[in-house]
Formats: C-alpha cells, structure tokens, sequence
C-alpha cells in the first residue's frame, strides 16, 4: 500500500516537473533565424566591406507570413554565431572583424544585433558573436521578411568566394493582453 501511494507521488511529481518545463517553453521561446551570407574572394582587405541577404526561420508561426505574431511581444536577440558553410574548412580567423544587422525586407530600420571585433587568427570555421540585446525587435521579426546585413573586415584576401551561415537566435514572450 505505501509503495503504491509512493509510486503515485512520484508519478504526479513527475507529470508536474514535465508539465512546467513545457509552460515555460511556451511562456519563454527562442526560435532560430538563418541566412547565408556570400563574401566574394575579390573582397579588399583591411576595408569595410558587407554582405546582405534575407533571413529564414524554421518556426514560420512566429514570422509575418503565420497567423500568430500578434500572440508574441519582447522580441530580442539571445544568440549569434557565424560558421563558414563553403568551404567548410574556411578558418574565419581571415576576418578582423564581423558585425550583423537586422532590417526589414527593404533594408529600413536597420539594427545592429551582434559583433565580434577580436577575431583571433586561428578562430576556426565557426565563431560566437556578442550581442546586443539592449532593445526589442518585435517590428523586425512580426514583419514579412526579415534581411540580414554582415559588415566585415578581412585581414587575410580570400582564395575563393566564402559562404557564410549567420544563425540569430531570439527569444520572445507571450503577449496575454490580447
């Protein structure tokens, strides 16, 4: 009998514990946006220089083009990191510094989001920028399409064109006042 009420005790404690977890996802989520970023091997170096293209995001519900972005308030970036896709092999250690940007599809309202500006030498082929999560980005992320702008400099040339991941991660809140 006390092993069957300790065994129901722990199964509604462990209903509970999963229950609040997934509250809080709901509560607090954090959705990924990508865009691949091309930097010509012709690109000068030691020379501000960027590379702009749009944003994509797997959790299309949060996007302008779902039903669901007046459900979302307190939009802010939680992460950025850059990862060289072609050539993988590519050390972004050729870069001294990278700055991203978030704007609407027509390039308005611009917003820098994340920066490195210590690029070591021997960075490797992927890199966690800093972010700046000062301010929310509810305009930029509720609208259609969301662009990306990678200002950077290079401190070595290139020997073929580099295509580079940006993946910004943001975090938002439920808005319960609708």
């Amino acid at each position: 009998m006390i092993m069957k009420r300790t065994l129901i005790a722990i199964i509604a404690i462990a209903s509970m514990l999963t229950a609040c977890g997934t509250m809080q996802s709901i509560i607090r989520s954090t959705f990924p946006y990508t865009a691949t970023l091309i930097v010509p091997a012709s690109a000068k170096t030691n020379t501000s220089l960027s590379a702009t293209s749009s944003a994509s995001s797997f959790d299309q519900i949060f996007t302008g083009q779902g039903s669901n972005t007046s459900s979302i308030k307190e939009v802010r970036i939680a992460s950025a990191k850059v990862e060289a896709s072609n050539p993988v092999s590519q050390n972004l250690g050729a870069f001294k510094s990278i700055r991203l940007y978030i704007s609407r599809s027509d390039g308005s309202s611009e917003v820098m989001v994340a920066q490195r500006t210590d690029i070591p030498a021997t960075a490797g082929n992927s890199l966690v920028l800093d972010i700046d999560n000062s301010r929310f980005l509810d305009e930029f992320i509720k609208g259609s399409t969301v662009r990306v702008r990678m200002e950077y400099e290079l401190r070595n040339s290139l020997n073929s064109d580099v295509s580079v991941k940006a993946s910004l991660g943001f975090s938002t809140a439920p808005d319960t006042a609708k």
